[in-house]
């Protein structure tokens, strides 16, 4: 132990220390509505909450002076540290072997194991080992993974380097040979049954029982959602019970902070038997599939299906019409053409590229799926504060008891946050924010602090006494239910009127319309308790008061309070609404607080429902109401994270932006999780996204790179899919029909590699503005329409390129095979390539929508690769020949005719189904 001072250092100041968390958690979820604290452990503290301090004490075998050394060495090996769960980085190796986990890779490994064993281990002695089919089909596969891999890892370490965590120290009380020594010891050491001493500004360490408290109020807006502090105090609370414990008056909890005051208190659960740990490890490990890991599931499956059945078709007709060995390997070489293998590396390139264009928009993407999750988004639950709010208390309104703006309330009002002796809350720096710098000095100036009487919970109020020149005069704000009892009467008009019943009920009705209209509504009284000229006053001498002198008060007026909306909120809600996005508001504040943010955001609040209101509802039930409800107010966290479930089985993908640990189970539920880097600790560990400023407009331009990384990737997809089935309709035939084997298997090996290369420029493409316009999702009975529709059009231009080869080149017959399966070879890649440029919009190529510069580039250079290998000494040791110039003629005609009948095809396809990618 270090940096120990004397017991007369219990209140200083905390010290900090920032460390930076490396780690990336690995891509898993589980289900997050896991209950937080156990039945024990939440038992335990509703005991410590009912007892008085000293039973607490006892029970945990401690006292005010602390622990003795031995003790905490006991407790800390039974115990551990004092630290939460948090997910923990794979290996590198392990990374690198998920990588190869694919189902297309994992059809290439076992090709190239067949091609081991049919072109090495048992080939032709006369003609040797061949390595070249082998070699090939690894290089893809090696390619593939590594590149997978590194754009992974890369990421993943780039948004590790952005979590933050802070290990703060605390102040701990140990027993040294029955002396209380108190230092700044790091918060894992804590145990339960050590003394911490807290003051303004200090994280609470752990979950803690108060033991004596000076006006202490703890911000617990993390674990709640509401913006005020709430007070605290010493003495047990009979009322407190398992499913209001984090309204607990004397009790705190790991991870919230102080904001006023000072205290004491004895450790009762720390690291995962706090409230907050056992949150920690109920989000960390699985995770739920989401919305982009289904889709590409669909797609996997469906292209692997499609391929298992035409390959075997393959063989056996190959196989009956020519001899079996040829066919055996013309049909595994048929399954490399037919697996888009590059689909694993292009959908991360797209994503790793947009990860890169949303981090220099302040958007840290920790999940890289979770750019297409955003731009799938068509539902965003938010919390309220901070994000549609300026997470800070404004006095929106000072008013009289008539209900209008006044000069005196205010008046009376900054007396009293001025003159308090305690660190000031919020409320208080709202009303000397109010009043400004004039007015505070005036109050100063004009006055003398007496004395005070501070806030308590039971009185939920707080008063100071001043000396005016004329009398001493007790100023008190307060709660407003409590501070009417103790007046009798009301300022109007510069007079003290009677408090008549009837009046009261009209204040009554007044406040309940503020409270309507979202306000906090404070009341301000005063009572004149000492003329300095009469002898007989009841206080003469040293004056001292208390709370029993808070009576016979005249009311002054109301403070009206506000976290007021951000001015940026309504414009990016209209933003987010115009781009197909719901917005959902739930929060753990007030309902009327809620409306009323809301209303000014531009988010429905007609309706608001509160979290009891769903705890018996199905999912079913509850997806139903979402779908007519924007706003759910007084939610816990169990409670938002099954509304976010219900949503999603409703067939929405949600996405979930909160900052807070009530957060953390809807965050990790969401298909995207969204947090900012001022959030809690845990709260970014769950999120998948992280924004470095709390505010709605950021969001949309990741909404908008999340949908162009959608497009590309289907244009990939569906170019590839549809391209594939129709070469195997164009196979069949010519399996069945030709007395030679349609083209040279490593050819094909060949051509399909370096089409994938090219593909690889398309996370670089434009996109048409109308394909970012709405949410984007995964239609897989959409892409076999696709598929049938457009694929068998390939096929009619490669029929009619075997009856040129067959009928005008005479290439008909087996010594003439090279000839065919090079004017084959020609036609089917430029076709291939070229079309990629019709297919990747639903506009006029070249005219409407022109590819960006790398897509030209890299289709154009492959195009030419088609037209120089038969001439190539590369193309002719693969079994390629020169094709005569008379041919070319010919192929231009093919490929223009396949250009206009597949623009026409799009268009047909549009109208059918209104969008093309």
């Amino acid at each position: 132990m270090q940096n120990f001072s004397t017991p007369l250092d219990v209140l200083g100041r905390r010290t900090e220390t920032v460390a930076h968390d490396h780690s990336s958690r690995p891509d898993v979820r589980r289900d997050a509505t896991t209950t937080t604290l156990d039945n024990r452990q939440a038992q335990a503290l509703v005991d410590a909450a009912r007892a008085d301090a000293d039973t607490v004490l006892s029970a945990h075998s401690t006292s005010l002076i602390g622990l003795v050394p031995e003790v905490v060495g006991v407790r800390r090996l039974q115990y551990g540290p004092n630290a939460v769960d948090h997910d923990k980085p794979a290996p590198a190796i392990v990374q690198f072997a998920r990588a190869f986990v694919n189902p297309f890779i994992a059809i290439l490994i076992f090709l190239a194991v067949v091609m081991v064993f049919t072109d090495v281990v048992f080939a032709d002695p006369a003609d040797g080992p061949d390595y070249t089919g082998v070699i090939t089909v690894s290089v893809m596969v090696l390619v593939s993974a590594v590149l997978r891999f590194w754009q992974e890892y890369r990421s993943g370490q780039a948004a590790a380097k952005l979590k933050a965590m802070v290990t703060a120290t605390t102040a701990i009380t140990r027993n040294r040979n029955g002396i209380p020594v108190t230092g700044e010891l790091p918060m894992d050491d804590l145990v339960p049954g050590d003394i911490v001493s807290l003051a303004a500004g200090d994280m609470i360490p752990a979950d803690v029982r108060f033991v004596t408290v000076n006006d202490l109020q703890i911000n617990q807006a993390m674990l709640t959602g509401e913006a005020v502090p709430a007070a605290k105090t010493a003495a047990p609370a009979d009322e407190v019970g398992v499913a209001t414990l984090l309204d607990a008056p004397n009790l705190g909890f790991m991870g919230t902070s102080v904001v006023s005051g000072t205290g004491v208190a004895v450790v009762l659960g720390t690291g995962r038997r706090s409230y907050f740990g056992s949150m920690s490890s109920a989000i960390v490990g699985e995770r739920p599939e989401t919305a982009f890991d289904v889709g590409i599931k669909k797609v996997s499956y469906t292209l692997i299906r499609f391929m298992l059945i035409m390959v075997p078709v393959v063989f056996v007709i190959n196989g009956l019409t020519k001899d079996w060995t040829s066919a055996f390997l013309f049909g595994v070489t048929t399954a490399v053409g037919l697996t888009p293998e590059m689909l694993p590396l292009i959908v991360t390139a797209n994503l790793a590229k947009g990860a890169g264009f949303m981090a220099r928009r302040k958007v840290i993407v920790k999940r890289l799926p979770s750019i297409q999750n955003v731009g799938a988004m068509d539902v965003l639950a938010t919390d309220k504060t901070g994000t549609l709010t300026e997470d800070r208390i404004v006095l929106e309104r000072h008013l009289d008891v008539d209900g209008h703006d006044s000069d005196t309330t205010l008046w009376y009002a900054t007396i009293n946050s001025h003159f308090q002796t305690g660190l000031r809350n919020l409320l208080d720096e709202a009303v000397l924010a109010s009043a400004g710098p004039l007015v505070t000095a005036r109050v100063a100036r004009d006055n003398v602090l007496v004395d005070e009487i501070p806030f308590d919970f039971d009185r939920r109020r707080m008063s100071v006494v001043v000396d005016d020149g004329l009398s001493h005069v007790i100023v008190t704000k307060g709660a407003v239910e409590e501070l009417l009892d103790r007046c009798v009467a009301e300022s109007r008009n510069g007079t003290e009127a009677p408090l008549t019943e009837a009046r009261r009920a009209e204040l009554d009705a007044l406040v309940a319309e503020q409270n309507a209209l979202g306000m906090r509504v404070l009341a301000v009284a005063i009572a004149s308790v000492r003329d300095p000229n009469d002898g007989n006053a009841e206080h003469t001498g040293c004056a001292e008061y208390s709370k029993d002198d808070e009576r016979d008060m005249t009311l002054v007026g109301f403070l009206l309070f506000l976290d007021p909306p951000k001015a940026s909120a309504s414009a990016a809600v209209t933003s987010l609404q115009g781009h197909g996005i719901a917005v959902k508001v739930i929060t753990g504040d007030n309902p009327l607080v809620a409306a009323k943010v809301c209303r000014e955001v531009g988010v429905d609040a007609d309706r608001v429902v509160t979290g009891p209101e769903i705890d018996d509802m199905s999912l079913t039930e509850l997806a139903e109401l979402a779908e007519r409800t924007s706003v759910f107010a007084k939610m816990n966290p169990t409670q938002k994270a099954r509304l976010v479930e219900a949503m999603r089985t409703g067939g929405h993908t949600v996405g979930f932006l909160g900052d807070g640990i009530n957060d953390a189970p809807a965050l990790r539920t969401a298909d995207v999780g969204i947090s900012v880097d001022t959030a809690v600790d845990i709260a970014k560990e769950s999120a998948d996204i992280i924004l470095l400023e709390k505010d709605l407009t950021v969001l949309e331009a990741g909404v908008i790179e999340g949908r162009r990384t959608f497009v590309n990737t289907m244009k990939y997809i569906k170019m590839t899919a549809s391209s594939n089935f129709g070469n195997v309709f164009s196979i069949l035939v010519a399996s069945a029909l030709l007395p030679f084997i349609p083209m040279i298997p490593l050819v094909v090996l060949v051509q399909n590699l370096a089409y994938d290369l090219s593909m690889l420029t398309l996370p670089w493409d434009r996109v048409d503005e109308e394909d970012l316009a709405r949410p984007r999702t995964w239609q897989t009975g959409r892409l076999g329409k696709f598929m049938v529709l457009i694929g068998p059009l390939s096929s009619i231009f490669d029929l009619t390129t075997f009856a040129l080869m067959w009928f005008v080149f005479a290439a008909n017959s087996p010594e003439h095979a090279a000839l065919f399966q090079s004017g084959w070879f020609i036609e089917s890649i430029i076709s291939q390539t070229l079309i990629v440029h019709m297919l990747r919009t639903g506009r006029v190529p070249f005219v409407g929508s022109r590819a960006s510069l790398p897509v030209l580039l890299a289709t154009g250079a492959v195009c030419v690769f088609g037209l120089v290998l038969p001439f190539s000494g590369f193309g002719q040791g693969l079994g390629l020949v020169p094709l005569p110039w008379s041919y070319f003629p010919w192929l231009v005609t093919t490929l223009v005719g396949y250009c206009l009948v597949t623009q026409a095809a799009k268009r047909a396809f549009m109208r059918r189904y209104g969008e093309w990618i």
